[in-house]
């Protein structure tokens, strides 16, 4: 049997549970194994313990321990991670603004995402990978790949209420 650790918990089970339904859910096993050590409160509690109830692996339980233990609660729930690893964008916001408006633009008469490419290319002399521009327009504007146009973009509105008439005097 592992030997159990004895870390003081500064904050108490109340404030924790708050913090644990206001955080992201990312965050719950780390919470969660505050909340079981603070539980043990003097006896301390092994790795392999806090593995079981908080459904974690031994890494990452040793990671969290050590976070708390050098850094407190801040440290703990801090997100390492850098989301695209801090590179900029290839789209500026200006281009995003234009972009915006091709896209929202109903008679803007794009077909899908490699002629929003060419335009781009067109538009801002700049060359843009397909799924660069395919992630950006699913992320920045809600686009889907495959989406049922309701009407064609050059239709003749005239054409259309003749047909209209036409058809409902029978």
């Amino acid at each position: 049997m592992s030997n159990s650790l004895f870390i003081p918990v500064k904050e108490s089970i109340k404030e924790l549970r708050l913090l644990l339904k206001t955080s992201t859910p990312m965050l719950h096993p780390r919470l969660k194994m505050l909340i079981s050590i603070k539980k043990m409160g003097d006896l301390g509690i092994s790795k392999r313990a806090l593995m079981e109830e908080v459904g974690a692996c031994s890494q990452s339980i040793h990671n969290w321990r050590t976070a708390y233990i050098s850094g407190g609660l801040e440290k703990l729930l801090s997100n390492a991670r850098k989301g695209n690893s801090g590179k900029p964008s290839v789209i500026t916001p200006e281009e995003k603004l234009l972009i915006e408006k091709k896209l929202k633009d109903p008679k803007n008469g794009l077909a899908g995402y490699i002629e929003l490419q060419q335009w781009i290319e067109k538009e801002f002399n700049k060359e843009v990978k397909y799924n660069t521009i395919l992630k950006y327009a699913m992320r920045n504007f809600g686009s889907s790949v495959k989406v049922a146009r309701k009407s064609h973009v050059k239709k003749d509105e005239l054409a259309v209420e003749s047909f209209k008439k036409a058809s409902f005097k029978k």
